[in-house]
């Protein structure tokens, strides 16, 4: 019985353990098709710092803080999973001021303003497992809430959809992962508009060593708007490379981050770990 035991608490530890070298995302965005498997719960914080950030909104430009960023995933059944992700805490040191749609609304006084982040719920559900000659690919429905107001600054009050098709394979030691699909953008200003965004990243982790890996990915959007879109809407794009070390159930990752537009960061850093564990069975 003994033996019987030890083996089942091996079995438990190396399925765990495969669902978080696949399904685990930090210090990435880009989706995984991979979920992280039947009645596993995954949990993740970090701290997330960026310097030299727009808010067109606001008009604001400054140094955002985001502590802690968290989320927690819900493995539903073998191939779809729940995701909550927000955060408790967003500060920015402001740096300058520009004339914007809303500026009038704001209500802090001085050079720092903070809020929460939204919460963005989401569900995943791979449709085809991987095999050698095709990628596994999924599907990914995601609703962001407007829990961060604009009297803050840093929020834009509105309610996003987005559904993306979700792509990865694993070649050798290679992960690669892609995502292509479409948000729909409230418009902040106007409450009969919106803007349609063209939604995009491709990742790539590579593992050196046992538990070692080196990451990085391209992730935005694209506004499809003719003329100027609605100020919140507008295209983004981030560049991030990073690495991450996993051992066991948990791992800790770090990245920095490089803006593509000018309304992303100059330069940001990303730091945090991830732990997965058993959390209920499913009848």
């Amino acid at each position: 019985m003994k033996t019987a035991r030890r083996i089942a608490v091996v079995l438990c530890a190396m399925t765990i353990s495969a669902a978080n070298a696949v399904a685990q995302q930090r210090p990435l965005v880009t989706e995984d098709p991979e979920t992280i498997g039947s009645g596993l719960v995954l949990v993740e914080g970090g701290v997330d710092y960026d310097r030299d950030i727009f808010f067109p909104l606001s008009g604001l430009h400054g140094n955002l803080l985001k502590l802690p960023t968290l989320g927690v995933s819900f493995g539903i059944s073998p191939i779809a999973e729940l995701q909550i992700d927000g955060g408790l805490y967003n500060r920015l040191s402001v740096t300058s001021r520009d004339a914007a749609p809303l500026t009038d609304q704001l209500t802090f006084s001085g050079n720092t303003t903070h809020d929460v982040e939204d919460i963005v719920v989401a569900t995943k559900i791979r449709v085809l497992a991987e095999s050698p000659g095709r990628p596994a690919i999924g599907l990914r429905f995601a609703t962001r809430l407007p829990n961060s107001g604009n009297e803050s600054g840093l929020g834009l009050d509105t309610t996003d959809f987005h559904v993306q098709g979700l792509f990865g394979k694993t070649v050798q030691s290679v992960r690669i992962v892609g995502n292509v699909g479409l948000g729909i953008l409230g418009d902040p200003t106007r409450g009969d508009n919106q803007n349609d965004v063209l939604d995009y990243g491709v990742s790539v982790a590579r593992a050196v060593r046992t538990g070692v890996e080196v990451v990085g990915e391209l992730n935005g959007r694209w506004s499809t708007r003719g003329g100027t879109p609605p100020p919140g809407t507008e295209s983004r794009g981030t560049m991030r490379v990073g690495g991450r070390i996993t051992r066991g159930t948990a791992r800790i990752d770090a990245g920095v981050l490089l803006g593509m537009t000018s309304r992303d960061p100059g330069v940001g850093f990303t730091v945090g770990a991830t732990w997965v564990f058993k959390g209920f069975t499913l009848p």
